[in-house]
């Protein structure tokens, strides 16, 4: 098995004295772990920050067994670390991908959306620029997952204008007349989780609110719970911002 492609670096784990198993998202092939020589040398370790985008060289002599890794950085994300919401805000991402999605399977248009939100990160001043893509890559997410919520029309009418919250169970959506009588029992529905545009913290916090409530159901199970504490810091975060 060789391969050569770009790559988002995703998580590390040490391995032995020297070595690291690195889980890297790519664009054709999916995620991928493999094993870095030298990964706590000085010359690996910023490169092996999550978040940053890498030149991959993936070598293995049988398809079951890790491959080895060598990695170029081509762009590094290193100095968002020291910024606390856009640290939680990576954090976070490549965190739930590393943890949800299975190896070896492509799933393009999560790394696109990844490699996106992450960019938008990077060049927003603040969260209100960058939190409205974090809602969007978890509802994709959930959606190539074969979660995905039902936001295009009520659940009981049928309508498609005036939709204001979700059915926490089935995950669809329900309009203003129909959402009434349930007050306090619905998700909120932000319009721009449906439409797009532009989103204030409030209205950000309300889709986190949202899709975590179907993350934590469906897709991070209880081994995987302590990963929902770097979603959890990046909430607190963000309400502290809106305050």
């Amino acid at each position: 098995m060789r391969l050569t492609t770009t790559a988002i670096v995703l998580s590390l784990r040490i391995h032995g004295e020297h070595g690291a198993i690195v889980r890297l998202l790519t664009p054709d092939e999916g995620l991928q772990a493999a094993y870095v020589r030298g990964a706590r040398g000085r010359r690996m370790r910023p490169i092996l920050i999550a978040g940053n985008l890498v030149e991959a060289r993936l070598s293995a002599r049988t398809d079951v067994q890790l491959p080895h890794a060598e990695l170029e950085l081509t762009h590094s994300r290193a100095p968002l670390l020291a910024e606390p919401l856009p640290a939680a805000a990576i954090e976070w991402a490549v965190a739930l991908t590393a943890t949800a999605l299975p190896e070896g399977q492509p799933y393009p248009r999560i790394y696109a959306a990844l490699d996106g939100l992450l960019a938008a990160i990077e060049a927003a001043p603040a969260a209100s620029g960058w939190g409205a893509a974090v809602v969007r890559f978890e509802l994709l997410l959930l959606a190539e997952l074969g979660f995905g919520l039902d936001l295009e029309s009520c659940a009981v009418t049928g309508a498609t204008d005036d939709l204001v919250a979700v059915s926490p169970r089935s995950g669809r959506a329900i309009s203003a007349s129909q959402a009434a009588p349930y007050a306090g029992k619905l998700l909120p529905l932000p319009a721009f989780a449906r439409v797009g545009g532009e989103a204030g913290l409030p209205d950000i916090l309300a889709g986190l609110a949202l899709t975590g409530h179907f993350l934590l159901r469906d897709v991070i199970t209880d081994r995987a719970l302590p990963v929902a504490e770097a979603r959890t810091r990046l909430v607190e975060r963000l309400q502290r911002a809106a305050c």
